[in-house]
């Protein structure tokens, strides 16, 4: 193939691909969404409420045991598929808050999101947090107001709520015709036309009705009685509300809304419609040198997330790879940036919620698994060659701290493994004391040391114990001389540790003990974020 065809079969492959994450407040239906969205992309065949506990059915991006225990999300689940002459690549991120490093590293990996609104809630504390995060990279966001098949606040007031908690324009796409039991359907502005809801059609695909134009006689007898004051409602809409702007929406500032009932299998199809006709192809990437375009020939990628024990059996690991530029082919070299080091990939995954399979090739935006014998990390750069490092993928300091034992002195080993690759995953922290021999796991929420504890004893067969620490935060150490870090260590020995990729890392047991630390060490950096991209790299 020539380099124009080959140029052209690349420009063709990226143009096909959406990549996107779903951001809500937890409950307000996300991973029904989901479901919903990969029943129309004909990659599952019936669709099943994921609190169906009588029938036992699970969205399939819930495939953690203790995710279909909790009816939560806890986990971000990638799925592939295909819609409409489109590759999907669909990051279902964790709802709640207790998991939110998780879902920030992600939307690092995706060029757009679609955000779901509970319409008896309206904006809930944990999406204005994501939405936040989101405009802080002027992320498009296309939004789903959810649940109309249950009492709602009225429209027109949860459409002001957005905008003023949220501080982005709204511009409604579809407009719903009452909630709850008096819920019939939505009129789509744009095109004029009516599609009428049915109840009873939530597990598979169905055609609801449509009707024409507003001024039609059909929708004038299909209303009745509830005509005149949806037209009056309308009218109003029309002149208050911001109208669809493809520049505005492409620099975040304004987003669509559409409505319906995800449970109900009703709307979702208008939302991904239009998603997969505005929303932007993959997008260049940031690296500590410059900008690299997806167009560019060579092939280049960065680790957002790893996940331990994807399959139970072969305790294997697994690193999520978001694919920047070029073509992966099956068997090719790539440079393995931090280590320096050239490694054939032979084997790369492609997914669907917990299912995997070998992929022959991949383009940018598609998320390829790679296999992880403990040399892979998050944030971890690969390129055909280049020795360039993707940026912004941090871990944060966490927030709460426990130490951990085993309950079986004998399974000390298992315990020390489990904590390590369960913290490559990102999700939680580990710190290994240099004085001692403690193990501190560090965590956003609360929840996270549950999931921990559970996982440790699921995947490792290591019953653990939590204990209080007495650690109030920790700090990165950095410093433009390495022997004022070998003086600090050698005199601050009993409050310092190295965090599971051996980083130095301070102990703090307080506010004022961090404080009075750095001023008496004020050459020296103590940082609350660490960059995954730069440790151990040449740069």
């Amino acid at each position: 193939m020539s380099d124009s065809s080959t140029e052209m079969a690349l420009d063709r492959e990226i143009a096909m691909r959406r990549t996107f994450a779903i951001i809500s407040h937890p409950d307000a239906g996300k991973t029904t969404v989901t479901e919903k969205l990969l029943l129309l992309g004909n990659a599952i065949q019936l669709a099943g409420d994921v609190r169906a506990k009588k029938t036992g059915r699970q969205a399939r991006s819930d495939w953690m045991a203790m995710e279909a225990e909790r009816g939560i999300s806890i986990t971000t689940s990638v799925m592939q598929f295909q819609y409409n002459g489109h590759v999907i690549n669909l990051l279902d991120t964790p709802g709640h808050e207790d998991f939110s490093e998780d879902t920030y590293r992600t939307l690092t990996a995706v060029d757009s999101a679609i955000m779901v609104i509970d319409a008896a809630k309206g904006v809930e504390a944990r999406t204005r947090k994501l939405l936040e995060i989101c405009r802080a990279r002027d992320m498009p966001i296309l939004t789903l107001i959810n649940k109309l098949d249950r009492e709602a606040l009225p429209p027109i007031e949860l459409l002001d709520h957005i905008e003023q908690e949220l501080g982005i324009e709204c511009a409604p796409m579809t407009w719903p015709i009452g909630s709850g039991r008096s819920f019939r359907g939505c009129y789509h502005l744009k095109e004029d036309q009516f599609t009428e809801y049915e109840q009873g059609h939530g597990s598979t695909l169905h055609a609801y009705p449509c009707h024409g134009a507003l001024e039609s006689d059909d929708v004038r007898a299909w209303l009745g009685s509830d005509y005149d004051e949806f037209a009056d409602e309308l009218e109003l809409v029309r002149g208050a509300s911001h109208t669809f702007d493809l520049e505005a929406y492409l620099a975040g500032r304004r987003t669509p809304v559409y409505v319906g009932s995800a449970l109900q299998n009703f709307g979702v199809d208008h939302l991904l419609n239009q998603f997969i006709a505005i929303a932007p192809p993959p997008q260049e990437r940031e690296t500590h040198t410059h900008a690299i375009e997806p167009t560019e020939s060579d092939f280049s990628g960065f680790v957002f997330k790893i996940q331990a024990n994807m399959n139970p059996r072969h305790r294997d690991r697994i690193a999520f790879l978001r694919v920047c530029s070029g073509r992966y082919r099956k068997g090719m070299r790539l440079r393995h940036v931090r280590l320096g080091r050239d490694v054939k990939v032979a084997n790369a995954l492609t997914f669907m919620a917990g299912e995997r399979t070998q992929t022959e090739e991949a383009y940018p935006g598609d998320i390829i698994g790679l296999h992880n014998h403990g040399t892979i990390r998050i944030g971890d750069s690969f390129t055909e060659g280049e020795n360039h490092a993707f940026r912004g993928i941090p871990n944060f300091a966490p927030e709460l701290f426990r130490r951990v034992r085993v309950k079986d002195p004998t399974k000390s080993k298992r315990l020390l493994q489990g904590v390590r690759q369960l913290s490559e995953e990102g999700a939680t922290q580990v710190f290994m004391p240099i004085a001692s021999n403690e193990i501190i796991i560090g965590a956003i929420g609360a929840l996270q040391f549950d999931v921990v504890a559970f996982r440790l004893q699921e995947e490792y067969g290591a019953e653990c114990v939590y204990e209080q620490s007495d650690i109030f935060t920790v700090r990165w150490i950095y410093a433009d001389d390495p022997q004022r870090v070998s003086e600090f260590r050698s005199r601050a020995n009993a409050q310092l540790a190295l965090d599971g990729d051996d980083q130095l890392v301070l102990l703090a047991t307080s506010r004022a003990n961090l404080q009075l630390t750095e001023e008496r060490w004020e050459d020296l950096t103590f940082a609350d974020t660490r960059e995954h991209a730069l440790v151990d790299s040449q740069f």
